[in-house]
């Protein structure tokens, strides 16, 4: 890493097991604000399994946790921070979703680590610890960097997501060539894909070229003729890559729809934001060839194995990243000889956990994503 900084904090959970446990000194409370009951609960109680495990991890009796159901209320929410903040709780691991964050700017002095992977910075006391736009970005930047790929198209869907994408190519400075906007609808998804691509120019020259040979002295136009019969497109594309911010079932019928456009994926770059290597794109024809950034694999394949040996279930995504930030407080607080940790995390700190390595600064975080790539039905990593 390339980056001076004034005072940096690097460390793993094997560093943090060096820490000898503590028999005496205040306690390093942390409070879990999560959805332990309705529609959500299922959620809320992995990443409550998954924060047992990294407590188990470290086994220091200095640190201590004090989960709530927020019932996945913004009014509840706050009810249940604001009990824990007046039995001395000052940071808190939750809420999930951005909507439960709510006055919690009214415990200024308390810091509440979210799970949501929103850019936003709406609450000084606010971290938002999600895998955002703004690190999948910044990971894109460094793979067209390396591979020389100068002409990226970025298509971008008419949704509530937009704006955190939009963030995110504007804070990293990524190179776009243009950016295209679409309608989620499927029956609209090719129309567009067809606009984009220019499909119906790129077939007319086929017709016309052969017309044109049909008219020719060429001695060879027959021959020229078969080859072209054979071609659905003629024409080379203004862009040498496509960004697809999109996920699931939309990702597949976009990838579905270049590909019937004549786009192939072994002449332009097919890239996609992190799909938590969603095994379904494996045997996706459409999904061959297909790039994103991700956390690290191996580390996530191990916690899921370890996660299932202890409670025969297997992690939501979103536990994952619980797990590391019971790790990052624990040594903040520890290394700081205080609790009060609203200020440190003003530091620039390198935080290598299990879902990768990350910086925070200015109460901002930025997961350093890897790279991977689906080729021959497995995950493959670029970096």
């Amino acid at each position: 890493m390339k980056k001076l900084f004034n005072f940096i904090f690097y460390f793993s959970f094997l560093f943090l097991l060096s820490i000898k446990p503590s028999i005496s000194g205040e306690k390093i409370k942390i409070g879990l604000l999560l959805p332990l009951s309705g529609q959500n609960s299922e959620l809320g109680k992995s990443v409550l399994r998954s924060v047992n495990l990294a407590i188990n991890k470290i086994d220091d009796p200095i640190l201590e946790v004090y989960p709530k159901n927020n019932y996945d209320s913004p009014e509840k929410n706050y009810l249940a921070a604001k009990e824990l903040y007046d039995s001395g709780v000052r940071i808190f691991i939750g809420p999930i979703f951005e909507k439960n964050i709510k006055n919690l700017e009214k415990l200024n002095d308390a810091i509440f680590l979210t799970l949501s992977n929103k850019i936003s910075k709406k609450k000084n006391n606010i971290i938002y610890s999600g895998v955002n736009a703004y690190s999948q970005m910044y990971a894109i930047n460094k793979f067209l960097k390396k591979e020389k790929i100068e002409k990226t198209i970025c298509l971008i869907p008419k949704s509530d997501f937009k704006a955190e994408i939009e963030k995110g190519i504007q804070k990293t400075n990524i190179k776009i060539k243009k950016v295209f906007y679409y309608d989620t609808e499927p029956t609209e998804i090719t129309k567009r894909i067809e606009e984009i691509t220019k499909y119906s120019v790129r077939k007319q020259n086929v017709l016309d070229e052969i017309k044109r040979l049909e008219n020719s002295e060429d001695p060879n136009k027959e021959k020229k003729i078969e080859i072209l019969e054979k071609k659905d497109t003629l024409g080379k594309l203004n862009f040498d890559s496509v960004i697809i911010s999109d996920f699931d079932e939309t990702l597949k019928s976009i990838t579905t729809s270049l590909i019937y456009t004549d786009v192939s994926p072994k002449e332009i770059y097919f890239i996609t934001l992190n799909q938590w290597f969603d095994e379904s794109l494996l045997n996706e024809f459409g999904s061959q060839n297909l790039y994103f950034p991700s956390v690290n694999k191996k580390n996530y394949d191990d916690f899921s194995k370890t996660f299932f040996k202890n409670f025969n279930l297997y992690p939501n995504k979103i536990s994952f990243l619980s797990y590391d930030l019971v790790g990052l407080v624990y040594y903040l607080a520890k290394t700081n000889d205080s609790v009060l940790v609203n200020k440190i995390f003003d530091k620039q700190t390198v935080f290598k956990g299990k879902t990768g390595i990350f910086e925070i600064e200015n109460k901002n975080i930025k997961h350093l994503l890897n790279f991977y790539k689906v080729e021959n039905n497995k995950f493959k990593e670029i970096f």
